[in-house]
């Protein structure tokens, strides 16, 4: 869609990301949203990119690349703050390398996304970068609730659910495969993501359905401490990093999405599942329970409880009905929060209200 006409007098832009690059991860995926609808809504746009080598095509603004080197971020944000009149960061972050000099400063919107903004996983500068936004817009509420009761200042954050890139559902094609749950992450040593829960279930899960399996994709530095812990578990496979051309076929031969994780702070993984009418098992400790309703798309499990977990997954490969009706309910979910425009229609009224309409 080309943007609107612009005039002299129109808010300019700056875009301060991590990558734009598709696949690249969750922050990526938050980036290409804000860029596409800060572009179609007709604002004047630059960006600068920290990770990316070239400018993905699909975003014809004016762009720096960054090629990983922090020291270049900053100097190429340095140079375009010059230029801008408004400056949006995908993350705190980014958000850090913000100029504050007299001459320099300009006003800050920053998305705050869960791990970044709470204790044990933060870093100082990235709350201070937080509290020096002019607008903070977090993932979900429960980031937002938890970022203010471990550091505080977080009381007027904006609540914007995430979204997949994409209007249209993904219909499955039929294919023969055994029951299988599905489970989709970065792999870090010290995991959070719910790999060592599913993996002490699945023996007792097997001894009801013998056939089920369990795929475990992802890569990372947990990588090999997973095939470790996954030697000798019956009916599973580790399949470590899985391109995007490669994708669609495991979520084809998918029952159950897996994930139940102790530390989301929205889950974009649980609405892609969504969008294909996949069932969700994510747990009641974190983010998830705003994305996967209990009952109706899926179910959220108590992580201390490794029975219920089990018994949860037992159902949902059993009961093929039970999971298509929960699958088809999560899709009709997917398509009323968390398409592409269900996300403008929630961000673009937030970046309207404070740096004006283009």
């Amino acid at each position: 869609m080309p943007p609107r006409s612009r005039t002299d007098s129109s808010p300019r832009v700056l875009l301060g990301f991590e990558s734009l690059r598709s696949g690249n991860g969750g922050i990526a995926m938050v980036a290409r949203l804000m860029a596409r609808v800060t572009a179609e809504a007709g604002y004047d746009v630059r960006c600068v990119s920290l990770s990316d080598d070239v400018i993905p095509p699909e975003f014809a603004f004016p762009s720096r690349a960054s090629r990983g080197s922090r020291s270049k971020f900053i100097l190429s944000v340095l140079r375009e703050v010059f230029w801008a009149t408004h400056v949006l960061y995908d993350c705190v972050g980014m958000a850090s390398a913000h100029p504050r000099l007299l001459g320099m400063s300009r006003p800050y919107l920053a998305y705050v996304h869960g791990l970044e903004v709470w204790s044990g996983w933060s870093k100082p500068r990235w709350i201070r970068a937080a509290h020096r936004a002019n607008v903070l817009v977090s993932n979900s509420s429960y980031t937002k609730k938890r970022a203010q009761s471990d550091f505080g200042g977080f009381s007027n954050t904006n609540v914007c659910w995430l979204a997949t890139e994409h209007d249209e559902p993904i219909i499955r094609p039929p294919v023969d495969h055994p029951p299988t749950v599905f489970i989709m992450s970065r792999l870090d040593v010290d995991g959070y993501k719910g790999h060592a829960e599913l993996l002490q279930a699945w023996p007792a899960v097997r001894s009801v359905v013998p056939d089920a399996k369990l795929v475990i994709a992802g890569g990372g530095p947990g990588l090999d401490r997973m095939r470790s812990a996954a030697a000798g578990v019956a009916g599973v496979d580790v399949a470590g990093f899985v391109p995007d051309s490669d994708l669609q076929s495991y979520w084809n031969m998918t029952d159950v999405f897996a994930m139940p994780s102790r530390g989301e702070g929205f889950g974009l993984v649980y609405i892609e599942a969504m969008r294909r009418g996949i069932p969700v098992i994510a747990s009641i400790h974190d983010a998830a329970q705003e994305v996967n309703v209990h009952g109706e798309t899926g179910f959220n499990v108590a992580l201390d409880d490794i029975d219920e977990l089990t018994n949860q997954v037992v159902t949902l490969l059993q009961d093929r009905e039970l999971a298509k009706r929960l699958g088809e309910q999560g899709r009709d979910r997917w398509r009323q929060k968390f398409t592409y425009s269900a996300f403008k229609s929630r961000f673009l009224p937030l970046l309207e209200s404070w740096a004006g309409a283009p």
